[in-house]
């Protein structure tokens, strides 16, 4: 057991010292937040043209209000979410160098090495962004809060269990970069698909109907959407264990994938130099 401690001991240890690295950015987060704000305003007038010359009599799946505080989610919340995907760039360096064989030869789990990096490069940005996001967009940009506290409760176990989502999909993103070193293709196509089948670009409640079974299926789905619809209460808070479930069994599936990855590569990796 104490084994097992010290291990995992070591994993938080390398979470905290990149998460305390990644909070010094905060002249990147300041501008990040500029830049967010501007997007968020651009897609909040695209959503209230849409609605404005909706057809007479529709019933849209989410109010104008709703879509709003989505769309604002999003920007608080960009940088957590799956854009943020691509291959880790530090990580990239080290296969390309061939420094990997240094993260060998140490007593850890190399998956779960990159694993906790993932993490901390998600959730040390959100944590300089979302604040002033919040202060913003709630009193003067239409963002509402969550109608009851079970909604909030809901939300914030949904965004917990989607960070361990968006970490797991990374991780296994990352893990391609032993067999193609540059990782210039997977990141180019791998965070377009992800952001429309997330929700990021517009709410997958607003999709055709024929799309909602495989939108709700995929795995993108509890990165983003059911999250926020939680919060917004348009999913009510009695529906968080099936959340939960989606979430953790696409995580395990994204970790196992990683790790068999890993294993894979590993046997066939040849580091040059002496």
């Amino acid at each position: 057991m104490s084994a097992h401690l010290a291990y995992l001991a070591a994993y938080f240890a390398v979470f905290r010292a990149r998460f305390r690295a990644l909070l010094q950015y905060r002249a990147a987060a300041a501008a990040g937040f500029g830049t967010q704000l501007f997007w968020g305003l651009i897609k909040v007038m695209v959503l209230e043209a849409f609605y404005a010359n909706a057809a007479p009599g529709a019933h849209p799946p989410m109010s104008l209000g709703q879509a709003i505080t989505y769309t604002w989610l999003g920007q608080a919340f960009f940088q957590l979410m799956p854009f943020s995907t691509n291959p880790d760039p530090e990580v990239r360096e080290l296969i390309r160098t061939g420094a990997v064989g240094y993260e060998l030869a140490r007593p850890l789990d190399l998956h779960t090495l990159w694993l906790a990096r993932a993490l901390a490069a998600r959730v040390a940005p959100t944590a300089l962004r979302a604040v002033p996001m919040f202060a913003v967009a709630v009193p003067l940009l239409g963002m509402s809060l969550p109608p009851s506290l079970a909604a909030a409760g809901a939300w914030a176990a949904a965004m917990a269990f989607a960070a361990a989502l968006v970490g797991a999909f990374a991780t296994a993103v990352t893990s391609t970069m032993l067999w193609t070193t540059s990782g210039d293709g997977i990141s180019r196509i791998v965070p377009s698909v992800v952001l429309i089948a997330s929700g990021m670009v517009v709410p997958l409640p607003l999709f055709p109907s024929w799309m909602q079974p495989w939108l709700d299926a995929l795995p993108f789905r509890g990165m983003v959407d059911a999250p926020f619809r939680l919060y917004l209460g348009n999913l009510p808070a009695a529906a968080l264990p099936g959340v939960l479930l989606h979430q953790a069994l696409w995580t395990a599936a994204f970790v196992a994938l990683g790790r068999a990855m890993v294993a894979r590569g590993l046997r066939r990796l040849v580091v040059q130099g002496g």
